[in-house]
């Protein structure tokens, strides 16, 4: 496999992490004030985890859930309709990624996570694992397709024959 096939791939990881963390935090920020929330303090700043805190929250579940359903239907909304491999690409790191960011916050307990989050403003274990469920293997198989996909097109264009230099006469 040669640089010139990983190149585009990583540019595009980075890319989807940007989308990915941003479009998630967005969502909680939508919903959030969408339900008379006060946003109290925010970070989007991607290579950071971004976070956004609202004081007071009427329905901190909606919030919570904003940032998981929001932050894949974005990506997707996008993907549908530029219809671009990349941007299923994309969309599919968003929904693998949010699926494994609650899966791993039920997983560790740690409080400031959004499964933890969610269990103490009683969202029952049932709804976090049907989410997880779901969006874990419509992730996996669409991400997974997405990169053999992309690695097959990069790889046909690097096979491709070069034009010659050579004028018509």
């Amino acid at each position: 496999m040669t640089i010139l096939r990983i190149l585009p791939v990583m540019g595009l990881l980075l890319l989807s992490w940007i989308v990915m963390t941003t479009s998630h935090e967005l969502g909680h920020i939508v919903c959030g004030y969408a339900c008379g929330g006060s946003l109290i303090d925010y970070d989007l700043v991607p290579w950071r985890l971004p976070y956004s805190h609202f004081s007071p929250d009427p329905y901190p579940r909606i919030t919570l859930w904003g940032g998981l359903i929001l932050g894949i239907f974005f990506p997707v909304i996008i993907a549908v309709l530029l219809r671009r491999d990349w941007c299923w690409f994309i969309a599919y790191f968003c929904v693998l990624s949010n699926g494994l960011y609650i899966a791993a916050g039920w997983i560790s307990g740690e409080s400031e996570l959004d499964t933890i989050k969610l269990f103490k403003n009683g969202e029952s274990w049932e709804t976090i694992l049907i989410y997880c469920t779901m969006t874990l293997a419509i992730g996996y198989f669409g991400f997974r397709r997405s990169i053999l996909r992309l690695l097959a097109t990069s790889g046909e264009q690097a096979n491709r024959p070069k034009p010659s230099n050579q004028s018509f006469e």
